[in-house]
């Protein structure tokens, strides 16, 4: 399905959630692609099991020396503190941005729209994500719902998204279809 593909995993140094980045990373390999793990400093990323800290995972490449225009999808994991990192630094911003203006699949679960509410490429999109982030996205201009996925096509590119790791399930096989297509 994905052969040839190549996915880049946005995450940052710290504060990801765990599942949410081993999980699609595991069904992306599954369906013969390849995972680049980006981030925004070289070396090691430390996992998280919600507050306690995991395993870490060796960072392929930083968001100063990569381009969208190098992957055919994104992904981003959740984690409170890991979107809300990446959403402070306008390299990894305007990453995220740059797979909406090519009009590449992006799927985010989890606290990871904040990322996306900061690029400003929610506007008009149909999302879910972690309940809390409800009142951000709808002032960001999106149209926020509680499901356990969303694949939105109102837009440059298609936009899945998923509230939390209990949808993981079908918000890996919703990234694998968009990334597929």
């Amino acid at each position: 399905m994905l052969n040839g593909k190549t996915i880049a995993f946005l995450v940052a140094p710290e504060g990801v959630e765990q599942v949410e980045l081993t999980e699609p990373w595991k069904a992306v390999k599954q369906a013969g692609g390849t995972p680049r793990l980006v981030s925004t400093a070289p070396g090691q990323i430390q996992g998280f099991h919600h507050l306690d800290r995991a395993d870490t995972f060796a960072v392929d490449d930083t968001v100063d020396n990569v381009q969208a225009s190098s992957f055919d999808g994104l992904v981003l994991p959740g984690g409170v503190a890991n979107p809300d990192f990446l959403r402070t630094v306008p390299q990894a911003v305007q990453f995220a941005r740059a797979f909406f203006n090519d009009g590449k699949p992006v799927a985010a679960i989890c606290h990871a729209p904040w990322t996306l509410v900061e690029a400003d490429v929610v506007r008009g999109r149909t999302i879910t994500s972690w309940p809390s982030l409800q009142t951000d996205l709808r002032n960001a201009g999106a149209n926020w719902v509680d499901k356990e996925v969303v694949v939105c096509t109102a837009g440059p590119n298609m936009l899945v998204s998923s509230r939390k790791p209990d949808d993981l399930k079908a918000f890996c096989q919703a990234a694998i279809d968009a990334f597929s297509s």
